[in-house]
């Protein structure tokens, strides 16, 4: 080992605790790009071999009532590689010691055991035999909420009659890997289950012998899936098809997809901050070290190091710190990928995980991590390299200084000695001030990006389920009844309000550009379900128009007054052209709106309704909902208050976590820069600081020289924080935003109060630390050292 190599080992023993406090920063952002990576990697990979393995569709059907002779027809489809048609019904259920009725997805299962489609996992038990009417297997997180075993029976109302259910088996489905009910904003796994029933039983309890209303479809490799969409609904047009859709509008897969991109969009966004940090960092710290050993820079020149030997011994320095930050990224970033997406993988309920970093995603951190750190120290290793032996051997020659402005208005303010220090320093090294404040900025922006995601969905839940649904249940029927059957509904137990409402699947058209989706039809006025914006105001269709939702109208680039051509796909099915007459911004779905009686006008029937929204009394809900089993058309129940409940449960406990990281990242990052900075000033002012001491100014006087400089910059970067941590939640808000949900940017002044507090307390407790090394100071030894 040669001298040099000693050297470096010695420097980094001596550094070590400003080599660990970069290296923690630097490690934030290994361990953030692979837990991203990681997670995001793991459930692609999980969903991509959970999809293959149990065959997964491509695209389904929906009709009303399709004959089988229809099948070789669809079969004949170019590109279509397999076909499954299904029976697929709803039905209240009728649990033993839960009074709330729950709903149940019936899917007919095949006699010959052997789905072709879509083929559910079996967890326990068996299938369902195909003689039997009683016999069913059930989705594995439904059986596990309501306590279920092999041999529990439950009651369902199948279309109108009771019948007695026994469960045989336990199954989990890639169709419900986020298992939502109809209508639902939220999973419900004790209020919502998946029951596979013999194919006969099926078909007899909902009228569909030798008939099927829902077909999933594989294609092939080379087809294309709009013109396989197209041929479908061709051919189930003259038998109620309902419109044909690909796994993009598959409900569960939508939501498993729209996670993955935003863990995608997060690794591609916040680990460069981090990076950059350190890389500040390095170059700060690197830079001070290099002038504190002018002297042995020119001995080691002088004895016959090369340039190129003095440039690789500083940036092997540097080299030490990024292996120490990358090997706690990856412990950190192993373990956090792992356990998060452990719990993504029971949040969307998949049978198994396949957890798998791919080795370039470490490579790709690693060296993203070294490459910065390299960069941060070059301009430092350069500089001394550059440095001849008889120049570094002299003291270097000090700054030059001259009186300003400021000097002038420091003068005249009469500010004490240690106050114009603080100034002076801050306002004669402006690229280093404006590093620092920078550094400083990122970790404010940090929590601030954290925290306006509590208040943005604390508004999400006062607009979607204080303001616009201020109902206390959803009534969901099989099909549209007569609006007159809402007599029927204020006369059941409890029920103090009833509104109707009518959901029409529909397909919206601007040239070449087309949505599917349900179209809300509502009378104006209504109380209980109400259209509200982000400003907060009520809006409503006007007759013969369409109230859009600004998301939908920017994918089919509409605007107010423009015409937009909108196919109904149930009842008469007819093509009409409606003028948009408002847009509103909304957080949940891409939501279309129209006036209910102008709809039964032009549709030529009486009034009807699909929905039937509520409020309730509490003090009968036990007699509402022994009541409700027993309504033969009635397919849904949504009660409002659980949803709610829910939602603001995993609220919660996802803003607690997001907190809790984004706190403890911010402090890291405060601490790296603080800590540095103040031993920085430290190294450079000990002997002002000695000299303030000898000429009798007190420890306290002296000590707020360093911790003032620190605090100062501290402050300065809180609107530089402030700013940055608003564009960042400007950037979530665009990369959260779907055709499911989108976030508002909710910035409110107790958010930078707090981000601020947090980063002042950390850099004021950094700042005391090494405020603690005044104590030890010799002033004699300080002040023979030579400038």
């Amino acid at each position: 080992m040669q001298a040099l190599d000693k050297k470096l080992f010695r420097d980094f023993r001596r550094l070590w605790v400003q080599a660990v406090a970069i290296a923690l920063v630097l490690s934030c952002g290994v361990a953030l790009l692979l837990t991203s990576f990681g997670m995001y990697q793991a459930l692609d990979d999980t969903r991509a071999a959970y999809y293959e393995r149990n065959r997964f569709g491509d695209v389904w059907l929906d009709t009303r009532r399709a004959p089988e002779t229809l099948l070789p027809e669809l079969r004949a489809i170019d590109g279509v590689y397999a076909i499954e048609p299904r029976v697929v019904g709803a039905a209240i259920l009728d649990i033993e010691g839960r009074s709330e009725s729950a709903v149940g997805q019936i899917l007919s299962w095949p006699e010959d055991d052997d789905p072709l489609l879509n083929v559910p996992l079996l967890r326990s038990g068996g299938y369902p035999a195909p003689t039997s009417t009683r016999d069913v297997m059930v989705n594995e997180p439904f059986a596990e909420a309501n306590g279920f075993e092999i041999g529990s029976v439950f009651h369902a109302n199948l279309n109108g009659q009771r019948r007695e259910l026994r469960i045989v088996g336990t199954a989990l489905s890639p169709e419900y890997i986020y298992t939502i009910s109809p209508g639902g904003m939220m999973p419900d796994n004790e209020g919502f289950g998946i029951i596979w029933m013999a194919e006969r039983a099926v078909a007899a309890a909902f009228d569909m012998e030798g008939a099927f209303n829902n077909l999933s479809v594989r294609i092939t490799q080379d087809a294309s899936e709009d013109e396989v969409i197209d041929a479908l609904d061709r051919l189930a047009e003259p038998y109620g098809g309902l419109g044909a859709y690909g796994r993009a509008q598959q409900i569960s897969d939508s939501f498993v997809t729209s996670e993955i991109a935003q863990l995608r969009g997060m690794a591609m966004v916040v680990p460069p901050i981090f990076f950059a940090i350190a890389a500040f960092l390095v170059s700060m710290v690197m830079g001070r070290i290099v002038a504190l050993e002018r002297s042995e820079i020119g001995l080691l020149k002088a004895i016959g190091y090369s340039d190129l030997e003095i440039c690789l011994h500083y940036l092997l320095l540097a080299g030490f710190i990024a292996v120490v930050g990358i090997a706690i990224g990856w412990g950190a970033g192993t373990w956090l990928a792992r356990g998060m997406a452990v719990q993504y993988a029971e949040f969307f309920d998949f049978p198994y995980l396949l957890f798998r970093v791919p080795g370039w995603v470490y490579a790709i951190s690693g060296l993203a991590a070294l490459v910065t750190t390299m960069l941060g120290a070059a301009r430092a290793a350069l500089a001394a390299a550059r440095l001849a032996p008889a120049i570094a051997m002299q003291p270097p020659a000090p700054p030059r200084f001259k009186r300003s402005m400021i000097d002038v208005a420091m003068a005249r303010l009469r500010l004490s000695q240690p106050t114009v220090m603080i100034l002076r320093s801050f306002f004669r090294w402006p690229g280093r001030s404006a590093m620092t404040c920078l550094g400083l900025g990122f970790a404010v922006a940090s929590v601030v990006a954290a925290s306006f995601v509590n208040d943005a969905l604390e508004n999400i839940v006062d607009v979607a389920f204080y303001q616009s649904n201020r109902q206390d249940a959803m009534l969901l029927f099989t099909e549209n009844v007569p609006e007159t059957t809402i007599a029927e509904v204020r006369r059941l137990p409890g029920v103090l309000q009833a509104e109707p409402q009518q959901y029409l699947p529909a397909i919206l058209r601007n040239g070449p550009l087309e949505k599917s989706l349900a179209v809300e039809a509502r009378r104006p006025g209504t109380d209980l379900s109400r259209v509200i914006g982000a400003d907060g105001e009520v809006s409503t269709a006007e007759p013969g128009g369409m109230l859009l939702s600004e998301r939908l109208a920017s994918q089919l680039d509409l605007g107010i007054g423009d015409m937009v051509e909108v196919e109904f796909l149930s009842g008469r099915r007819e093509t009409h052209e409606m003028v948009v007459t408002g847009l509103v911004e909304q957080y949940f779905g891409l939501g279309a709106y129209a006036d209910l009686d102008y709809l039964n006008q032009v549709f030529r029937q009486s009034p009807q309704m699909s929905v039937v929204n509520v409020t309730l009394d509490d003090n009968e809900l036990e007699a509402l909902h022994a009541r409700l089993k027993d309504i033969p058309r009635l397919s849904g129940l949504i009660m409002m208050n659980d949803t709610r409940r829910s939602f603001q449960d995993t609220i919660r406990e996802n803003v607690v976590v997001m907190n809790t990281v984004y706190i403890v990242i911010a402090v890291l990052i405060t601490v790296g820069v603080a800590y540095n900075g103040a031993r920085i000033q430290l190294s450079e002012r000990a002997r002002e600081l000695a000299s303030l001491r000898i000429l009798g100014f007190s420890r306290g006087e002296v000590s707020y020289v360093l911790v003032g400089e620190t605090m100062l910059l501290a402050l300065v970067a809180q609107p530089i924080g402030w700013l940055l941590g608003a564009g960042i939640a400007q950037a979530m808000v665009g990369a959260f935003s779907s055709d499911i949900y989108s976030m508002p940017l909710i910035l409110k002044p107790d958010i930078f109060s707090r981000a601020s507090l947090v980063v002042l307390a950390a850099a004021l407790a950094s700042a005391l630390i090494v405020r603690r090394r005044l104590d030890n100071l010799n002033l004699v030894s300080v002040m023979k050292t030579r400038e």
